[in-house]
């Protein structure tokens, strides 16, 4: 049996594993935000960047995608998954219960913010996000770059995300 992976924000565009099968998918009880410190990825210790994670709020739906992984590729794609999303603790791999597109219902390996972490920070305004995001840099490049391609990404997928958008429009404008 195949191993579903949800993904919400890097992984939609960059899952770094082999996709058996793919769709919009939809995570109840979590939403989509910059709530989470990148003190590795997409800033430093200095000038921590923010990515995106699920918090979980009641009556929210997060749109991504599901992902499946075939049977024998799932222990060497959830090692990867591992090293990749838990590299400082503040996310919690969970198996949640997806609605895939076509109707089906699945689990799947789903990595969620830990509110009780150092990185989280769930409270910041839109404005404050943007100038976060504007100025930050890490390991993997710019902050920008990670919010501008979830974006075009999710809106290749017919995925709506309003603050999304608003933050891609003011993070160009304060780049120039």
């Amino acid at each position: 049996m195949s191993m579903w992976v949800f993904g919400y924000g890097s992984l939609v565009w960059n899952p770094g594993f082999e996709v058996e099968e793919q769709l919009v998918a939809t995570l109840p009880g979590y939403a989509r935000s910059f709530c989470m410190r990148s003190i590795h990825h997409r800033g430093t210790v200095e000038n921590p960047g923010l990515v995106l994670a699920l918090d979980a709020v009641e009556g929210a739906q997060c749109h991504g995608v599901g992902m499946s992984v075939s049977p024998c590729k799932r222990n060497e794609v959830i090692e990867y998954l591992r090293e990749r999303e838990l590299v400082s603790a503040a996310y919690l791999e969970k198996r949640l219960p997806i609605r895939l597109a076509d109707g089906r219902s699945v689990e799947a390996v789903t990595y969620v913010i830990d509110p009780r972490h150092v990185q989280y920070c769930g409270t910041l305004e839109l404005e404050e996000q943007a100038r976060i995001i504007a100025a930050a840099h890490g390991g993997r490049g710019p902050n920008s770059e990670y919010l501008h391609n979830t974006f075009a990404h999710l809106r290749e997928l017919g995925i709506d995300d309003p603050d999304l958008e608003w933050l891609s429009r003011r993070v160009r404008a304060l780049s120039g």
